[in-house]
């Protein structure tokens, strides 16, 4: 390795170091606008000028946390749509994928539903942007499992992905048999969806 390089690998690192620390700042009662730069920085054990190497501002980082969360959770489910086969069911494997994220990445799931409805019109864009991204990609794959129109796909991945979302906003603080709860709850309701859409489809 040259070094050249190893610059630019130990760059990427501090920026990494810096995402994940902003990742930590945030809480229930903590957004991506309430949290400071020193704050995170303190965190990522860098001097808060360092900061400006990799980010212009906090607000650019917070569009970084979006993307990074939808990113993340857009991969688990890639990869757990890849270990369904025919004797498995999706609806139970992508929801306890789900799920899972979600207690092992509270804050990183925190952020997308956080910034949804908030008060920063361009984190709502670019978190809704996240959104097209799931219900695309769930639609593509209903399209290859179910013999349906695009536009009944279409309908059926947006009511899930809907549906999905609003458990995981219950799931951020319950515990383990509330979550059990949850998880069943959910899974009836995407059945429902599913079913609903065949009905449809034969009428």
């Amino acid at each position: 390795m040259t070094v050249k390089q190893s610059r630019e690998q130990q760059k990427q690192e501090t920026r990494q170091n810096i995402i994940n620390a902003a990742f930590q700042c945030l809480d229930a009662e903590k957004s991506l606008s309430s949290i400071s730069l020193r704050e995170i920085a303190r965190v990522a054990g860098i001097a808060p000028t360092s900061f400006y190497r990799h980010f212009k501002d906090v607000d650019e980082l917070g569009m970084t946390l979006v993307d990074e969360a939808g990113l993340m959770l857009r991969q688990l489910m890639r990869s757990a749509r890849r270990r369904i086969s025919e004797q498995s069911n999706a609806i139970d494997t992508s929801v306890d994928t789900f799920m899972e994220f979600i207690q092992d990445n509270t804050n990183v799931f925190r952020v997308l539903l956080r910034e949804h409805t908030g008060t920063s019109a361009d984190f709502r864009a670019a978190v809704q942007r996240e959104i097209q991204h799931f219900i695309k990609e769930l639609s593509d794959y209903i399209l290859l499992r179910q013999q349906i129109t695009q536009e009944l796909a279409d309908l059926q991945s947006e009511a899930m992905v809907m549906i999905v979302f609003s458990a995981g906003a219950q799931a951020l603080d319950a515990d383990a048999k509330q979550l059990l709860l949850i998880s069943k709850k959910v899974k009836r309701q995407l059945l429902f969806v599913q079913l609903g859409v065949k009905t449809f489809k034969e009428k």
